[in-house]
């Protein structure tokens, strides 16, 4: 008799470049998990109500979520986790007999890789780019762990950003200043910088030849930071510019995989492979990065 295969996929519009698949995949592979996990494509915002009630009518396990629908799944979820209430993003969600229960593993999943710099973090400034889901876990990270002494935060449409952090629920745990990213020269007063935003990845409209921060600025310097959520490249133009101005350099890839170490705990109960999971996926990286 054949053991029926639970469905895992991710969420999100022209996400195929995603390596969500190979991340779950892997780990269920080498743990003999009868799981296999897929994207779903998402057309427009409209078309979730559809989605979720496919969801439970098929019994599929559960999502993880990004862009752009991290905040417009919320209302469509029976119970949220704590993270996710405090900023109204859903990154992960888990089908309990087809109760929805959204989570944030974002939140950790960002923090993790900046832990040991955790003492360099406090009380100083630190800038952060984007206006979407992934910021809002930054900043409630920021906010749990690293008690900065302000957070500058960069985006293109400073009402929007304004808008955001309203409808998030943001209690104003730490102050934040709105920026304009395209007048980015605070940044050379802050110990860490964070690229929340698509810049910089390989195959978007933006390019991988474009950074928030241009070089020919000259703002970065070796007493800072610079962590960029991008992971595809690996190394992106920021980390190179970064890493010429002698910053410490933190790549998306680690977020990555930290996310996904929660998501999959969160859905199979067993702790994800981390080591090989992530040698799995930087090679399929790097080996895109000849063709």
């Amino acid at each position: 008799m054949t053991k029926a295969i639970k469905i895992l996929g991710l969420l999100g519009r022209a996400v195929d470049y995603s390596y969500s698949p190979l991340i779950h995949n892997t780990a269920c592979k080498l743990l003999s998990l009868p799981y296999y996990y897929t994207v779903f494509n998402i057309a427009e915002s409209n078309l979730l109500a559809d989605a979720f009630r496919g969801a439970k009518a098929l019994g599929i396990a559960g999502f993880n979520v990004t862009i752009p629908y991290k905040k417009e799944v919320v209302p469509f979820l029976d119970e949220l986790s704590r993270e996710a209430a405090a900023i109204q993003a859903v990154n992960t969600i888990v089908n309990n007999n087809g109760k929805l229960t959204g989570h944030n593993t974002d939140i950790a999943g960002f923090a993790a890789p900046l832990l040991p710099y955790r003492e360099s973090i406090k009380g100083r400034t630190v800038a952060l780019f984007g206006a979407g889901g992934a910021a809002l876990a930054a900043i409630e990270a920021f906010s749990e762990f690293f008690d900065p002494k302000e957070i500058l935060l960069f985006v293109r449409d400073p009402k929007k950003a304004e808008t955001l952090l309203e409808k998030s629920g943001y209690e104003q745990k730490l102050p934040i200043t709105i920026m304009r990213s395209d007048d980015p020269e605070k940044t050379r007063e802050c110990q860490l910088i964070v690229n929340a935003t698509p810049i910089g990845t390989r195959g978007r409209d933006n390019g991988a030849g474009n950074t928030i921060i241009p070089p020919e600025l000259a703002l970065l310097h070796r007493d800072q930071i610079v962590y960029d959520m991008v992971y595809n490249p690996l190394d992106t133009p920021l980390l190179q510019a970064a890493r010429l101005a002698g910053a410490t350099t933190i790549s998306g890839i680690e977020m990555l995989i930290g996310q996904a170490e929660r998501s999959f705990f969160l859905w199979t109960g067993m702790k994800m492979p981390v080591t090989a999971v992530k040698q799995a996926v930087m090679q399929e990286i790097e080996q895109q990065a000849k063709q």
